[in-house]
């Protein structure tokens, strides 16, 4: 199979989608942020001084969802239609699962704004929590869900 951000000469270029239909797409991306017991036990019992993680982590998710084109070359804008972003207190990691959603209907799929999405929720944690616990790990980012468009359905 070959990548279709590269022109014949091998020289990246931005995917043409104007002869691709229009549909309804989704996709569902996931990681989670790894962290002492003592950090995971500040943010559990609202104690981390940056104030609220996860719901300020749930909002940077939202906008991660939507600044894609601009932070990835080669992603096309997309009216995106919803942003759901979770984020999961998790004692057994000890941490936080993270999972985001996007949805458009147009003429291109939101892998890559659901992964977007996690990736800065994780990172806003990581911000968030680093004056306690600057050994977290953030890991697992990776699409759980796609559905729509050509290729069809695919899930992890």
């Amino acid at each position: 199979m070959a990548f279709t951000h590269f022109d014949q000469k091998g020289d990246a270029h931005m995917v043409d989608v104007s002869d691709k239909a229009v549909t309804s797409r989704i996709a569902t991306a996931a990681g989670f942020v790894k962290m002492a017991k003592a950090t995971f036990d500040l943010i559990a019992d609202g104690r981390a001084k940056k104030g609220d993680v996860l719901g300020v982590a749930r909002l940077a998710g939202i906008m991660g969802a939507k600044k894609t084109p601009d932070l990835i070359p080669l992603c096309h804008p997309l009216p995106v239609t919803k942003v759901a972003v979770e984020l999961t207190l998790d004692p057994d990691l000890p941490g936080v699962q993270i999972e985001a959603t996007v949805k458009t209907t147009g003429q291109t799929g939101v892998e890559m704004e659901a992964l977007t999405a996690v990736s800065t929720a994780a990172l806003t944690v990581y911000d968030m929590c680093k004056a306690a616990d600057k050994a977290m790990e953030i890991g697992g980012v990776h699409v759980t869900l796609k559905d729509g468009g050509k290729s069809g359905r695919y899930e992890a």
